[in-house]
């Protein structure tokens, strides 16, 4: 009888985070930004409908790099996850924190117990009443998560990125001055036109926009005005 070949636990928990690395890196980078207008998300895309950031929940925005189809299995669990405890409980229950311990969890159990793990990796934004009390929470691809402060970059290009929003950010930064911020990290050092996908958690959405849902999209042209130096965000367009 011929018996099978044997590899360590270790080798093979190193094998599948070399894979999973693998494919992040290949991935177009995200830089999430928290500033004193809200959490501005800004991600490398050059498709108009395959999005890599969403919004979960009233104040809470998924961002994602890696494979599109692992991404939006999760983010779909994420929303009717957020979507059962808002209608069992309250509004107030669903919380980044909660949405990210239930990502970790699964991530976790792809990648210890399934044969390939997911290509992927996240952050859980929750906007708060000032830049102090907003949450990033990175997710990585065995399940690992880090409360962040500030912002956040991931995908293939990270390091570099990072490195260009650290020598630019303020917390009292609007939400144009983020977005420019962040465009120029992705452009640094970048040749050929980049096409953005950009999104705001908007801090004071309910005072200044009568509604609890603080994620807007930016769309192209008010996009271009803002990467042109205007600060102002125009009339929210759809969700």
């Amino acid at each position: 009888m011929t018996q099978p070949f044997y590899v360590s636990p270790e080798q093979l928990m190193k094998d599948r985070a070399d894979f999973a690395r693998k494919g992040i890196a290949r991935g177009r980078s995200v830089v999430v930004v928290s500033c004193h207008d809200g959490i501005a998300l800004v991600a490398e895309n050059p498709s108009p409908s395959l999005h890599k950031i969403g919004e979960i929940y009233d104040k809470i925005a998924f961002a994602a790099v890696g494979k599109y189809n692992e991404f939006e299995s999760l983010r779909q669990a994420g929303v009717r996850y957020a979507d059962v405890r808002g209608y069992s409980y309250d509004r107030e229950d669903v919380t980044g924190r909660g949405l990210a311990s239930v990502y970790a969890q699964s991530l976790g159990a792809v990648f210890t117990a399934e044969q390939k793990p997911f290509e992927v990796e996240l952050t859980v934004a929750e906007v708060g009443s000032d830049v102090d009390h907003d949450h990033l929470f990175r997710l990585t691809f065995d399940g690992s998560i880090a409360d962040e402060r500030r912002f956040v970059v991931m995908g293939g290009a990270a390091e570099r990125v990072a490195e260009a929003v650290i020598d630019g950010w303020t917390s009292e930064a609007s939400f144009g001055e983020a977005i420019r911020l962040a465009a120029r990290a992705l452009r640094e050092d970048r040749t050929e036109p980049l096409a953005f996908e950009v999104a705001v958690l908007d801090r004071d959405s309910e005072t200044a926009r009568g509604s609890r849902r603080a994620f807007r999209r930016v769309f192209p042209d008010e996009l271009a005005g803002i990467l042109d130096g205007d600060d102002a965000l125009g009339a929210p367009g759809r969700a």
